[in-house]
């Protein structure tokens, strides 16, 4: 079965986008939020990252 990056739409608090990195690479969901904080913090361009792949990465489809 293949892999494909996705946005979860069940494990998600904004857009899904740490709930399908979590699911992509097979992590804790809440591991890749403190990482993606500790990035947007660290270097600022974490929100912006942030909103491009909430528009680029595709919606799971729920059928």
């Amino acid at each position: 079965m293949k892999k494909e990056l996705r946005r979860s739409t069940t494990d998600r608090v904004f857009a899904g986008v740490c709930g399908g990195l979590g699911e992509y690479f097979d992590i804790d969901s809440n591991i890749v939020r403190v990482l993606w904080v500790l990035f947007a913090l660290g270097g600022g361009s974490g929100l912006l990252v942030y909103i491009i792949c909430a528009l680029l990465i595709p919606e799971e489809s729920t059928w």
